[in-house]
């Protein structure tokens, strides 16, 4: 019994113990302030040096990105830098990145951009592949984070395929992506966009990283770019999405003006639907499909992949009651190749380019956001109570309209859609994928009902 009582009180102890005192955190510094052991520089010609402690990069004009990469590669972590950047300068931190073709730096980068217009720092950029995962548009409070002229602390944790930025102690993205899963760490001195800036610098210290038993910071709510396919991580089921499409399967699916999921036409291969070609005819092999739920308020995201010359899009508000030589009729989000298909240069002041209102608005240009034939791209469709519609492209929101209100049944009356008596005002409608004869490919279509 004596011998039980020191055992507990000992236990006690050590729990006491590790509660007032919890295990440290194992930091590790990547720069030790003297010089630059641990790192190389590839790819541009900017110099680096040690200064007063820093890692100073001083811009070059006539040579392309410049990274200064650690020699060794990290998989699991958490990253602090902080920085200072003159204006006029791009810069980025590199992480989980590799070394291409001819030694070409690719891979994530967290971006630093000193421009006030755009806001995007902290954003996921993914260097010399995919281009923009993460714009800052998703999450419009974090553009503030970033402090002009000043230091600014970034943080990063990569654990598992969780990929997570801050700035100065702001949340600013939530990526969920397996592409790359260690690679080494980079600092960026961007090719200088005017030549008049070359010399500025941009300034780097306590840079220090986490590789063991690295723990993640607590979840909050916000927005999360999801590109495992046909999953849901636990934040998005917390805000209430689902998957409308389960990824194997023709449940909860039908043929538009129909009864059952179209026998030909359509095909269900490795994780993703597609509707195959047919040289371009509308609606003329297997035929859209729609879900068989029907939705009013909801917020829809889907990501799809497009042929060379193709056409297609993701309709919402759907009434089959309007009967149709083509494709049944709805509100639609265009998904075609701009350049290829001839009705992209149709309609007006490019109102049936990718990402559209079809027929009815233009949607806005973002650099680097641009959809590429045969790459997956992300779209997003919200509808809200009050009628408020958007939609995004790739990180970015592209169109903003409210139907009902006079400028809606304006651009309505002008268009093709003027012969169908309250078109796109049904009450609730189901999704619709759309058949022009030509293959395109979906998944991780999910949705979440709004209110």
């Amino acid at each position: 019994m004596k011998n039980f009582l020191i055992i507990s009180i000992c236990f006690a102890l050590f729990s006491f113990t590790t509660l007032v005192n919890p295990p440290k955190e194992k930091w590790t510094n990547l720069f030790n302030g003297k010089d630059l052991s641990g790192w190389k520089q590839v790819n541009g010609k900017a110099k680096y040096e040690v200064i007063d402690g820093e890692i100073v990069g001083t811009s070059l004009k006539d040579t392309p990105n410049s990274f200064l990469i650690t020699e060794k590669t990290y998989g699991d972590f958490i990253l602090e830098v902080t920085f200072k950047i003159e204006d006029g300068l791009n810069s980025g931190i590199q992480f989980r990145s590799v070394q291409g073709t001819e030694g070409k730096v690719m891979g994530y980068q967290m971006e630093i951009e000193n421009s006030k217009e755009r806001g995007w720092s902290g954003g996921i950029y993914d260097e010399s592949r995919r281009g923009w995962l993460y714009p800052v548009e998703l999450n419009q409070s974090a553009k503030s984070a970033y402090k002009w002229g000043e230091w600014n602390a970034y943080r990063i944790e990569c654990i598992g395929s969780s990929i997570r930025t801050w700035v100065n102690n702001v949340p600013v993205a939530y990526l969920v992506d397996d592409l790359t899963p260690s690679g080494f760490i980079a600092l960026q001195v961007h090719s200088l966009y005017k030549p008049e800036d070359e010399g500025k610098k941009t300034r780097w210290k306590n840079i220090r990283i986490q590789t063991e038993d690295v723990e993640p910071s607590p979840v909050v709510d916000m927005a999360l770019v999801n590109l495992l396919p046909n999953t849901l991580t636990p934040l998005e089921k917390q805000q209430g999405f689902r998957l409308l499409w389960d990824g194997q399967t023709t449940k909860g699916w039908r043929a538009a003006f129909g009864t059952s999921f179209p026998e030909k036409g359509w095909e269900i291969k490795d994780g993703t639907l597609s509707v195959l070609s047919s040289n371009g005819a509308e609606s003329k092999n297997g035929g859209d499909i729609v879900s068989e739920e029907k939705f009013s308020s909801f917020e829809l995201q889907f990501d799809f992949k497009f042929t060379e010359g193709a056409n297609s899009g993701v309709k919402y508000f759907v009434d089959e009651k309007y009967l149709s030589t083509g494709s049944a009729i709805g509100l639609e989000f265009q998904i075609i190749d701009d350049e290829k298909h001839p009705d992209g240069k149709l309609g007006a002041v490019g109102n049936r380019t990718m990402g559209s209102l079809y027929d009815l608005i233009p949607p806005l240009k973002f650099h680097n956001l641009n959809t590429k034939v045969g790459e997956w791209n992300r779209g997003k469709i919200v509808v809200y109570p009050d009628n408020r519609i958007e939609h995004w492209l790739n990180g970015a929101k592209v169109v903003e309209y409210k139907r009902g209100t006079p400028i809606y049944n304006a651009l309505v009356a002008r268009s093709k859609y003027a012969q169908w008596e309250g078109f796109g005002m049904a009450d609730s409608g189901p999704i619709l994928l759309q058949d022009h004869g030509h293959e395109v490919s979906f998944r991780s279509i999910k949705i979440r009902e709004l209110k």
